[in-house]
């Protein structure tokens, strides 16, 4: 087993966020997570990634509510919960966030070097970027241009390539499509099973059901904070209840 997060607890305050929230992904797999938004897809990502934990952290003498985190998140057979999101990101396990976060003053390709802050080889830094630019060619073409002034696409693509400069070898892909027109969706997730392809695993949460089956492996469907239903594609669909009542079809 590649990650395996077991009876996951996220509280804010009073509010329970995700409430014993368990999942598996083999390596080499492309996994979903599909739900509407504030099923807590986000939520469970930045658990995962230590972000949650670090928040915990941060908020100590200040007037941030109370964060409770429960549970145990393994990755490559080691308990990584509870590590700062650093250490997590040495091992490995790549957070892509929603909506790209790029540092916006900076080029395109200066936000993808950072990505490359854990490495010391800088023939392995200069490899790696041409892969991000052979998979996303535009990114090539904007490397000088300041990343603030990209496109919502162009941002998401350069999100994934940052992730990528970072020698992922699970990438947790938040939310890609946020805000895309059609045309530009499909370009994007023919771009992702291209770094599928690559032998990158892949844990994806995403509100468009249908991009999601096509290309995943398996899926968990997420709501209210909790893990509802899990399967294929094929599987899920055939589950009336499932379609009609969680994913909106």
């Amino acid at each position: 087993m590649f990650l395996k997060a077991e009876n996951i607890v996220v509280c804010y305050d009073t509010a329970m966020v995700l409430n014993q929230v368990s999942l598996e992904v083999h390596q080499g797999e492309f996994v979903s997570i599909v739900g509407p938004n504030g099923a807590g897809k986000s939520t469970l990502f930045r658990a995962i990634a230590g972000l949650v934990k670090w928040e915990k952290e941060e908020q100590r003498g200040t007037r941030l509510g109370k964060i409770d985190l429960k549970g145990r998140v393994v990755f490559d057979g080691e308990n990584i919960m509870g590590r700062p999101p650093h250490e997590i990101a040495e091992k490995g396990l790549i957070l892509s966030p929603e909506r790209g976060r790029p540092f916006r003053e900076m080029t395109v390709k200066d936000n993808l070097l950072v990505g490359a802050y854990l490495s010391k080889d800088r023939r392995e830094i200069a490899d790696n970027l041409e892969k991000v630019y052979e998979i996303f060619p535009i990114l090539k073409e904007r490397e000088k241009q300041v990343a603030g002034t990209l496109s919502g696409g162009q941002l998401t693509m350069l999100s994934i390539g940052r992730a990528l400069m970072s020698n992922a070898r699970l990438m947790l892909v938040d939310e890609p499509s946020t805000g895309l027109a059609p045309i530009i969706k499909e370009n994007l997730f023919q771009r992702l099973a291209k770094v599928h392809g690559m032998g990158i695993t892949i844990l994806m949460a995403e509100q468009d059901v249908s991009y999601a089956f096509e290309l995943s492996d398996r899926n968990y469907v997420l709501s209210q904070g909790r893990v509802i239903a899990e399967g294929s594609g094929a599987e899920l669909m055939k589950d009336e209840t499932v379609k009609t009542t969680y994913l909106g079809l």
